[in-house]
């Protein structure tokens, strides 16, 4: 089962830059400073005193982790462990903090994964769209949530009391477990979604879940990349569909075989070549 996530994925290869990770620290802790010394999130820049200039967003549309470092290093040539100034970072969002981290912890031998979701913790009342990592802790025998976009900085400016290395499952959920405990009648779907854009609902979770799925496959896409069985905002989710998927994401140690044959076979689930990108609103090819 580990052996899946400890080898470099489709987008959590470096590519020819893997000889720029023989120098990374060892440890969750300090690969998650170093992503932080070399992303900043393209809608948070106002923490560390600056407008991203509109020429600057295009790299969040970056997929693989070796292309994030082909941009990075051309701009900077310096060790990735070096920090960047904040307005010199790369733009990125959750999803580019959480593939980056993912690709340092396997090329250590730990197992990692990236996990969609949603946070709890961004004080707007609400679960907001979200990434994080997931690693296996070994000396405690289980999987660790960790958010390596919350640096000192963000944790201040968001009044975060808990630790960001080891997030609590109720701070961040899941998509498949938000769609179980919505579908259960224990929370309320219009309590998850991304508000800036006041949306959310099942729809919403649905196509989290879809994407937390193919993240589990080793496919982790941007967050507005759509394909499938994601319904429309005005759609209802296939919810048969969508319980069983939630069912084998809650955990999914148990369940990866059915889970991955489940993805391969079902022409809904797998990601196909060309997706569409919700936010430049055309049809994009990353294969």
């Amino acid at each position: 089962m580990q052996t899946m996530f400890t080898e470099p994925g489709t987008f959590t290869s470096p590519g020819s830059h893997a000889s720029a990770f023989d120098a990374l620290p060892a440890g969750v802790a300090a690969l998650a400073e170093v992503a932080q010394g070399l992303i900043v999130h393209e809608h948070i820049t106002a923490a560390y005193g600056f407008e991203l200039p509109p020429e600057r967003r295009a790299t969040v549309h970056i997929r693989p982790v070796a292309a994030l470092l082909d941009q990075i290093l051309v701009e900077d040539g310096r060790p990735l462990t070096t920090p960047r100034e904040p307005a010199n970072r790369l733009a990125g969002n959750c999803r580019h903090y959480t593939v980056l981290t993912v690709a340092m912890l396997r090329a250590q031998g730990i197992p990692a994964r990236a996990r969609c979701g949603f946070g709890g913790y961004f004080g707007s009342g609400a679960f907001e769209d979200h990434w994080v990592c997931e690693y296996w802790n070994a000396p405690e025998n289980r999987w660790v949530l960790v958010d390596a976009q919350l640096d000192e900085v963000l944790r201040k400016a968001m009044g975060i009391g808990f630790d960001v290395l080891d997030v609590p499952r109720d701070e961040f959920v899941v998509a498949g477990d938000a769609w179980r405990q919505c579908r259960a009648g224990d929370a309320d779907p219009a309590r998850f979604g991304f508000s800036p854009l006041n949306q959310s609902g099942y729809w919403w979770i649905a196509g989290n879940l879809l994407r937390d799925v193919a993240a589990l496959n080793n496919m982790e896409m941007l967050p507005w990349d759509v394909w499938g069985a994601m319904p429309r905002p005005d759609e209802p989710a296939d919810t048969e569909l969508f319980d069983h998927l939630a069912a084998l994401t809650t955990e999914p140690d148990a369940t990866l075989a059915e889970l991955t044959a489940r993805y391969e076979s079902d022409a809904r689930l797998t990601v196909p070549g060309t997706v569409y990108n919700a936010v430049l609103d055309r049809s994009d090819t990353w294969s």
